[in-house]
């Protein structure tokens, strides 16, 4: 079978999935929710073996230790994954749900009615959990799954999509409705593009190359999870302990994820601040890489170039710049920054408010860290990425946000005269 007759064998599955998943009610998909958190743990040891060929394969092929990181599955991660299936079945259920109602002059009652958007393609780099976080909140919104992780994960990939599928059969659900694509060739990703009759909205999460990749090419409606490129700044009334922890959080605790601090911005009466904080990060192992003025305050940090303050590195680096205003940190923000996330770490309130309302990315924090930058973190049971689009979803997608709406109307008679 050719690639693109996988891809239509799947996607066609899908579909078909899709229009029973469109009519079960809140309960049996709540139902195979609870199934598939089942399903992954009776398969923990088939999914660690798989996941072993994987990362055995990683090593050899030369993957950096962050994107090792992203690939592992162990005991804990994997039941971190039959938890958030669970967490999401609990959550509210958001087909039906009537977001707005009203009635017009004639009588005609007019009710906006959340509802499932039909097939979502998920085309997805190293983390094999995401199979199983898309494919619950897909289920959770009433959307059929159709899932194209990379190559570097197939075969946890395809173990966690077999799990699933037998989860769905188990309570009388399709098995398309977690349609796995389990070829590697890029070709895969293109024909996914190409199909319209089969896909209604597709999700890239991945690396830039790749959502540059879907974007440029897609027939089908595209939700951007773009790069990360988060940015903190540490303003002249910030507390130095604080912003030491935050920074250390933001930077250390996973270093290659897309909420890590990329760019740290100082300003220059902060100078006890970018002591403790550089300091800190480079007692961590962080290599610190800095601005001129940086640079000659702080021994150990190497130069900058410009195209540092650019790069999303998913490491243990960082670009530091110090600064004089907030207006000049406004700017670089708005240079450098993706949309996904900033933070403010300052004692002055209307710092903060200034800062909070002209930022333009899709979360904006004071005194906290990036990394809560996450479905889980903010009560959606989990995520499908991190939006970085204007349109249609921004931030954090649960399963809220993988519905779209109708119009139901009500009348006795209504003519349009």
């Amino acid at each position: 079978m050719s690639v693109r007759d996988t891809v239509q064998a799947a996607a066609s599955a899908a579909k078909s999935a899709s229009r029973v998943l469109s009519r079960a009610r809140g309960e049996k998909r709540e139902e195979a929710l609870a199934a598939m958190a089942s399903a992954i743990r009776e398969n923990v040891e088939a999914i660690k073996e798989a996941n072993a060929l994987d990362m055995e394969a990683g090593e050899k092929n030369g993957l950096s230790s962050a994107m090792l990181d992203r690939l592992m599955l162990d005991d804990e991660r994997i039941e971190d994954v039959a938890g958030a299936l669970e967490e999401i079945a609990e959550l509210p259920d958001p087909v039906g749900t009537v977001l707005k109602s009203w009635t017009i002059e004639n009588g005609l009652v007019i009710e906006r009615v959340a509802m499932p958007i039909g097939v979502i393609g998920i085309v997805y780099e190293s983390r094999p959990n995401v199979t199983a976080d898309a494919a619950g909140l897909c289920m959770k919104s009433g959307n059929a799954a159709l899932l194209r992780g990379g190559s570097e994960a197939i075969n946890s990939n395809v173990a966690i999509a077999k799990a699933l599928q037998s989860a769905c059969e188990s309570v009388g659900l399709p098995a398309g409705c977690v349609s796995m694509i389990d070829v590697t060739d890029r070709e895969a990703v293109q024909a996914m593009c190409q199909s319209p009759e089969y896909l209604d909205l597709i999700i890239p999460r991945g690396g830039e190359g790749l959502i540059r990749a879907v974007s440029e090419n897609s027939q089908v409606p595209v939700l951007k999870h773009y790069r990360g490129m988060t940015q903190i700044y540490v303003d002249a009334e910030a507390d130095v302990d604080l912003a030491v922890k935050l920074v250390h959080n933001a930077k250390v605790q996973r270093p290659g994820v897309c909420n890590a601090v990329e760019n740290l911005y100082v300003h220059s009466g902060a100078g006890e601040a970018l002591q403790a904080v550089l300091g800190d990060l480079l007692a961590a192992g962080v290599e610190v890489r800095g601005c001129p003025r940086t640079v000659e305050l702080v021994e150990g940090v190497v130069p900058a170039t410009d195209e540092d303050f650019d790069t999303e590195y998913l490491d243990m680096i960082i670009s530091v710049m110090i600064v004089d205003s907030l207006d000049e940190v406004l700017d670089l923000i708005a240079e450098h920054s993706s949309g996904l996330a900033e933070a403010i770490i300052t004692s002055n309130q209307a710092t903060a408010d200034r800062f909070l309302r002209e930022v333009d990315s899709a979360a904006v924090y004071h005194n906290a860290s990036t990394r809560l930058t996450d479905g889980g973190v903010y009560g959606l049971g989990a995520e499908i990425g991190v939006s970085t689009d204007k349109i249609h979803a921004r931030g954090p997608v649960g399963a809220a946000e993988l519905t779209i709406y109708k119009y139901v109307c009500r009348g006795d008679g209504q003519i349009r005269e």
